[in-house]
């Protein structure tokens, strides 16, 4: 006998009974990992549906990608909480849901006064087809010219308005936090020196200001230098020391970023 169809509809929310939370269109979740060793999975919901009698409810959803299930793997600019929105999308089990959490755009996730385990952010969307970013290029900062990272500590020069990591002048955070005033090399004189004393220290909201007047095309005193993010599609460019490969001309650095996932095994 023939299978008959069983009409589906779409339901506004649904309450997940193993976490009693309600969920809709467009809330972020928290997915059963294949494996227990591994963290939960994050994906967007674009759809919830039951059958006729409202139930096997399902969810249509869109994956979040981490930064280490890229070819690359984690690179020193990814923040801990960093998540890459891809064009793959999926169905699940609504009973899949282990919990919510929060997505926050990269702005909204730096003006945070504390980050909690269902916090995370995302900057960049990517396509699992071709392996390209969006936005393919962005501002880089320090003399290591990386992108920022939130997680970070970054005092800035009062001369330049540049940000440097502790670490890249040869300071301990330590030292940094108790930074009054900071010039770089190229901008200090002697009687600048003697400034440096207790805090310059800025994490989050200045920079954040800026990342978005540049995103904006807006002119500023910092002048960033600004990095592509480009596709190698087949293999991985490596040096002989095996580190990734980067070039630097003229003023733009070019990172090689790679993001890959075999779209069945989620």
């Amino acid at each position: 006998m023939a299978k008959t169809r069983t009409n589906r509809r779409t339901l506004d929310t649904y309450t997940v009974k193993s976490i009693n939370k309600t969920i809709r269109a467009g809330d972020c979740v928290l997915m059963r990992p294949s494996e227990s060793s591994k963290p939960a999975y994050v994906a967007r919901i674009e759809k919830i549906e039951s059958d006729s009698r409202g139930g096997n409810v399902r969810v249509h959803i869109r994956w979040y990608y981490r930064p280490e299930e890229s070819i690359g793997g984690r690179r020193q600019f990814h923040g801990v909480k960093e998540l890459f929105m891809s064009d793959h999308y999926d169905i699940q089990s609504a009973d899949t849901i282990e919990g919510k959490c929060t997505v926050h755009t990269f702005k909204s996730y730096t003006k945070l006064d504390a980050v909690g385990n269902e916090d995370f952010f995302c900057r960049f969307e990517y396509n699992s087809s071709t392996g390209a970013f969006n936005p393919d290029r962005v501002a880089v900062y320090c003399k290591c010219e990386m992108p920022y990272n939130p997680d970070d500590l970054m005092v800035q020069c009062e001369g330049c308005s540049d940000w440097f990591h502790p670490t890249c002048i040869d300071m301990t955070p330590e030292e940094a936090r108790r930074l009054d005033h900071f010039f770089c090399q190229n901008c200090s004189s002697e009687d600048q020196k003697k400034l440096q004393k207790s805090h310059a220290t800025s994490r989050h909201s200045d920079i954040k200001e800026k990342q978005r007047q540049k995103d904006e095309g807006r002119s500023f005193g910092m002048q960033p230098v600004f990095c592509n993010i480009l596709v190698m599609p087949e293999k991985l460019s490596r040096n002989a020391d095996g580190g990734d490969t980067s070039a630097c001309a003229g003023g733009t650095v070019t990172f090689l970023l790679f993001c890959q996932r075999e779209a069945s095994k989620r």
